[in-house]
């Protein structure tokens, strides 16, 4: 059973097993004569009635339900009259009683529409009480009657075709009417005592007159199963918890932040929009990681040498070189001082502390003059010595073979440089065809 209207729009419906019994009578009323003798005679009939009815709270915190139900009832009435009577043949006469029985099993399906109030009494108890129209459809039906002149004669009729629709001695397809109700309800059971009478007749008979049903009996009701939900929730195919007149991809499960399509990476930018959508990135840059221009594992937003491989100590700058000296900071010992990298990034040293480095220094453990390559300035006495030993150095005539005088001067020569290291001399010698 659908229903669809505003009140019922956080509403969950209940369904109850139901059942119970009954009396039912139809209240006849006519201008027969001699009728309110004979109207005695008309009783109620017992029956049962079973269906199900449904329970659906009228908003999260009202009082009120409505119950719409499908029940099958047991409708109709009795008739029995007892009559003195006096039987006269030719052969005997004599004095009797004349027995006439009848019963209407008339079978309905109700369709209660009851408006129910209901009033809490404990935590798991509730006072109810409600009503309201009804609508209910003949099913079927048998009559039976049986007559009796004691001694003399027993007859016994049964129909079980009647006649249904409009028109004389009919039965109505439809009977409009209203009920009532009111009872306890404790967690999944309920018991009511209820209420019926017609409010359109019945039957049509031959004479003018009014038909109407009328039931009194109690219903014992079981919820079962679980309440269904009939709030009024928009449609989501995909089951991703964006509705689909909010969701972009229908058909694909996504996020709300990607109004509801596919984000792989998880980065709140969906895949058809992502030009990395297997890596989670930006929305400024369309889904991709923040860009490393250099690739020296430093974003180009945090590197402030974006173009040129660093460090991230360093925010992605290479590692500096205070001096300039082509050493690193980290492998220049001497990181104020330029340098070469073959003293580690300090100067070349000067161990004689002269002003002349090591590499230029002839002396380089003796301080000594720039102009004498590090050495200390010579003796001129000294000089002139070598000067005159060396002029004294012949070769033999027409060859350039030391004579042996002059092997001995250039002996001596030898001596005065190996006491004086510090001296440079350039040695030139030239032949003559006298020597």
């Amino acid at each position: 059973m659908t229903i669809a209207t505003p009140l019922f729009s956080f509403a969950q419906l209940r369904i109850a097993l139901v059942g119970g019994p009954h009396v039912s009578t139809i209240k006849e009323t006519n201008n027969l004569p001699g009728w309110d003798s004979i109207s005695r005679g008309y009783t109620a009939r017992p029956g049962f009635h079973v269906g199900f009815v449904g329970d659906l709270q009228l908003g999260q915190k009202s009082s009120f339900y409505f119950q719409p139900g499908f029940v099958f009832y047991n409708k109709g009435r009795k008739y029995s009259n007892v009559a003195d009577s006096f039987y006269s043949s030719t052969d005997t006469s004599f004095a009797t009683r004349y027995l006439v029985d009848g019963t209407q099993y008339l079978n309905y399906i109700d369709i209660p529409l009851n408006l129910v109030f209901k009033k809490k009494l404990g935590e798991k108890a509730k006072f109810l009480v409600g009503g309201g129209p009804y609508l209910s459809f003949f099913y079927n039906g048998v009559e039976k009657r049986s007559s009796n002149l004691v001694g003399v004669d027993f007859k016994s009729e049964e129909n079980s075709d009647l006649a249904v629709g409009k028109g004389t001695d009919k039965y109505r397809t439809m009977d409009i009417g209203v009920n009532a109700l009111a009872g306890i309800e404790f967690r999944k059971i309920f018991l009511t005592a209820q209420y019926s009478r017609s409010l359109t007749d019945v039957y049509e008979a031959s004479y003018p007159g009014s038909f109407k049903h009328q039931v009194i009996g109690a219903t014992l009701g079981i919820f079962i199963g679980q309440p269904v939900d009939l709030s009024d929730k928009p449609k989501d195919r995909d089951n991703d918890g964006v509705i689909d007149l909010e969701d972009l991809c229908p058909e694909e499960p996504g996020t709300a932040l990607t109004q509801g399509c596919p984000d792989t990476d998880s980065d709140g930018i969906a895949d058809q929009k992502d030009k990395c959508p297997g890596v989670s990135g930006l929305l400024r840059y369309e889904g991709c990681p923040i860009p490393d221009s250099d690739k020296d594992g430093v974003n180009d937003e945090e590197d402030e040498c974006p173009q040129v491989a660093g460090l991230s100590e360093y925010k992605g700058c290479p590692i500096p070189d205070s001096d300039g000296d082509g050493v690193n900071d980290k492998e220049d010992k001497c990181k104020d001082v330029a340098g070469s990298a073959k003293y580690q990034g300090c100067p070349i040293p000067d161990t004689d502390a002269d002003g002349v480095n090591d590499e230029q220094d002839r002396c380089p453990d003796v301080p000594g003059l720039k102009e004498n390559n590090g050495c200390p300035a010579v003796k001129e006495e000294i000089v002139e010595k070598v000067n005159f030993v060396a002029r004294q150095i012949q070769f033999k005539t027409g060859k350039s073979i030391l004579t042996d005088p002059s092997k001995k001067l250039l002996d001596e020569v030898a001596e005065l440089l190996n006491a004086h290291p510090e001296l440079l001399i350039n040695i030139e010698g030239h032949t003559s065809s006298e020597g």
